[in-house]
C-alpha cells in the first residue's frame, strides 16, 4: 500500500518540473521560428512579389504574437521572479507613465536602477549605451547618453 502512495507523490512532484522545462523549450522554439520568419521576410522583400512580402509580414506578426504569449505564460507561472521590493525613486520622485522618446533626467537611469540581468526577466539584451532600467513597476530601455526611452514594458513587475 505504501508503494503506490509514494509513486503518486513522486509523480505529482515531477509533473510541474517537466511542464516548466517544456515551457522554456517552447519559448526557444518560438524565438527560433520568429528568426526564420524574419529571414523569410527579408528574402521576400529582396526577391519576391508584393503578395510574398504581405504573406511574410503576416507570418512575422504571427510569430511575434506566439513569442509574446509564451513570455506571458512564463511570467504567469514564475510570479516570484517578477515580484520586486517597493520602488524608491530619486528625491522628488513622482511616477508618471512614459512613452517611447521621453527623456529621463540622469538620476532616473543611474546604475542603482539598472536591471543587471535582463535574461532573468526574459528581456532582450541591451547593447551599446542602452540599459534596462526599473522605473516604478515598469521596465524601460533607456539610452544612457541621451536619456531617451527606447522601449517601455508597462506594469512589468508585480
Amino acid at each position: 500500500m505504501r508503494t503506490p502512495i509514494l509513486m503518486a507523490l513522486m509523480a505529482a512532484v515531477a509533473v510541474p518540473t517537466m511542464a516548466q522545462a517544456q515551457s522554456a523549450a517552447e519559448v526557444r522554439h518560438s524565438q527560433r521560428e520568429l528568426r526564420e520568419e524574419r529571414r523569410d521576410l527579408r528574402d521576400a522583400q529582396r526577391y519576391g512579389s508584393a503578395r510574398d512580402v504581405r504573406n511574410a509580414r503576416e507570418d512575422v506578426r504571427d510569430a511575434r504574437r506566439e513569442v509574446r504569449e509564451d513570455w506571458r505564460d512564463y511570467r504567469r507561472t514564475h510570479r516570484d521572479v517578477y515580484r520586486r521590493p517597493a520602488y524608491v525613486g530619486p528625491r522628488g520622485y513622482v511616477y508618471r507613465p512614459v512613452n517611447v522618446g521621453y527623456r529621463f533626467q540622469p538620476a532616473y537611469y543611474h546604475s542603482r536602477y539598472y536591471i543587471a540581468d535582463p535574461w532573468r526577466y526574459r528581456l532582450p539584451a541591451a547593447s551599446g549605451y542602452n540599459r534596462w532600467v526599473r522605473y516604478g513597476n515598469d521596465a524601460v530601455l533607456v539610452n544612457v547618453r541621451t536619456g531617451r526611452v527606447i522601449t517601455v514594458n508597462n506594469s512589468f513587475f508585480w
